[in-house]
């Protein structure tokens, strides 16, 4: 039988986002609530400028642009403090968010604004060189780009110019017609064959998942702060950060880019109480001399996600800092969290990830499909409301992971423990996760099988200690001729790097090998490739 949430059931409203979190009932803080404040200029949003500024934005895009329900806005942009009334205003006009990551090239970006077919697109000065050309490329007008931030350019307009010029004609906002259905984000998550996936996720998916985490991080505004580096373009800092501050009205300061320094001075200065955060940064605070400088006596708790952490980070953690660590777990496709360490237990079950969050069922299955009992290993699949509509212009990726009766199959290995606790342990999928950030090695091994030099190559993942965090290695056959030299190897790794975004890149090195080692049918059999690399040391990486 399926493993249910130990939590009770929680009532979903059948609310869009915008309705939810701007015309409540139960909002515990006042309007001028200060929720976001720039870490690098200090400029702060109360609740009510973000509630503002979004209804006009909003109406700009109706009257301006003739923005229709469905239409989707591109957000190409590190973290600023005017991205949530940008989402959320786009949002009042009916329309789509689609996030994208600032370190894609022109052909990462083009790609998703044309899979998204995206309308419009926003962005900082200092991308508009990428944007401009990505935008070109995918069909998107000049006049319909418009930046973010405090640069300004007399080419493109500012997000603030697309505002009504009329003030005879009364803007409503047009409601979800159903939550459930209607198509709110599309953050793009990659598969194995290179190709990213647009993940469908609507209204009642954010809501619903909002609903069902919070209650597991006991904060209140009158006291928590956070800090936001997570970039809001990955569904754990949309999620978790983005929308959880302004819903629960928690004083968040908004990085543009994690910086050590910056970060440590954030928590000490603005008595920070709460953090989310990934593994190679809990590694730095384990670790890093600079930390010993600053006063991290605010903290009550930081939550790990987006990959596993080790026990030893966590206990190094709390040696150090006496700060403590507890791990979460979800992906794109399901919101993301699906699973929450009680902040009372992070010490008696490091490693895992928690229990189930309300309103979720999971089961754990073996090679066949088959479900396995109850703390027997096997793959996790879950249901809940929560789970993404499904890929966008793809319905055979989307039936190949959900089944007919809602399971979302998560390629990942794990099992529950007796006190309701799961632990990730492996995962079925190729994809390689680099601080979060998935990796497909065919779009890599695409690349290489490019280059004169390369005849035949495989990219599987492996673990950096140093980074604690998996990264790409590459596996070359080296056409005949040509010699396995070290600057054969760097010239192959900087080769890489010059095209593909910042997370894509071979950290791992570059190994040679006579023959890449396959199936008869041809498949390269990865598992091969990363056992062979548990003897090897991580080589030469490219810069971080």
């Amino acid at each position: 039988m399926p493993i249910p949430s130990p939590f009770p059931t929680i009532d979903i409203p059948q609310k869009d986002i915008h309705s939810f979190l701007f015309e409540r009932e139960d909002r515990p803080f006042p309007e001028d609530q200060v929720v976001y404040i720039d870490g690098n200029t200090k400029r702060q949003l109360t609740y009510a400028d973000v509630r503002d500024q979004a209804r006009t934005f909003g109406i700009g895009l109706k009257s301006q642009w003739g923005w229709q329900r469905g239409d989707v806005l591109a957000v190409y942009s590190t973290n600023q403090i005017d991205t949530p009334p940008v989402v959320w205003g786009t949002l009042w006009a009916s329309g789509v968010i689609t996030t994208a990551s600032p370190s894609y090239g022109v052909e990462e970006l083009s790609f998703q604004l044309k899979d998204s077919r995206a309308k419009a697109l926003v962005t900082l000065v200092d991308l508009l060189p990428i944007a401009a050309q990505a935008a070109a490329d995918a069909g998107i007008p000049k006049d319909r780009i418009i930046v973010l931030g405090d640069k300004t350019t007399k080419e493109y307009r500012h997000w603030k110019d697309i505002i009504d010029p009329s003030t005879s004609v009364k803007w409503r906002r047009v409601k979800a017609l159903n939550p459930e259905k209607e198509l709110a984000f599309l953050v793009y998550s990659s598969g194995t064959t290179g190709l990213p996936k647009g993940v469908m996720l609507s209204h009642k998916n954010i809501v619903a998942n909002l609903l069902q985490f919070t209650p597991t991080d006991p904060l209140d505004w009158t006291e928590d702060r956070l800090v936001a580096f997570l970039p809001f373009f990955h569904i754990y800092g949309l999620t978790c950060i983005m929308h959880h501050a302004i819903l629960r009205g928690l004083p968040t300061v908004v990085m543009d880019r994690f910086d050590l320094n910056k970060f440590c001075q954030h928590i000490q200065d603005y008595k920070v109480t709460f953090a989310y955060l990934v593994p190679p940064v809990i590694l730095l605070l384990a670790k890093h001399p600079d930390v010993a400088k600053y006063d991290f006596s605010s903290l009550k708790m930081v939550n790990s996600g987006a990959a596993p952490l080790t026990r030893e980070l966590v206990e190094s953690v709390w040696a150090r800092l006496k700060v403590s660590v507890k791990q979460g777990y979800g992906l794109s496709e399901t919101s993301p969290v699906t699973h929450s360490m009680r902040w009372s237990q992070w010490k008696s079950h490091v490693g895992s990830v928690g229990p189930l969050v309300p309103n979720m069922t999971a089961k754990y299955v073996n090679e066949k499909g088959v479900e396995v009992p109850a703390g027997e290993t096997g793959e996790l699949w879950m249901a809940g409301p929560n789970i993404m509509m499904g890929y966008l212009n793809n319905p055979t990726a989307t039936a190949n992971a959900i089944t007919s009766d809602g399971f979302f199959k998560t390629g990942d290995i794990g099992y529950q423990d007796g006190d309701g606790n799961f632990y990730i342990t492996d995962r079925l999928k190729e994809l390689i996760k680099y601080k979060g950030f998935q990796v497909p090695p065919a779009e890599l091994e695409g690349l290489l099988l490019g280059h004169e030099k390369v005849d035949d190559c495989a990219v599987t993942g492996v673990y950096s200690p140093e980074m604690a965090s998996e990264v790409p290695r590459a596996y070359i056959v080296l056409v005949a001729g040509v010699r396995r030299a070290k600057d054969t190897e760097l010239e192959l790794i900087r080769y890489v790097e010059d095209r593909v975004a910042h997370h894509k890149r071979l950290r791992g090195g570059v190994r040679f090998l006579d023959e890449i080692p396959k199936s008869i049918s041809g498949k390269v059999l990865r598992r091969v490739l990363r056992d062979m690399a548990k003897g090897e040391g991580q080589g030469e990486a490219a810069k971080l």
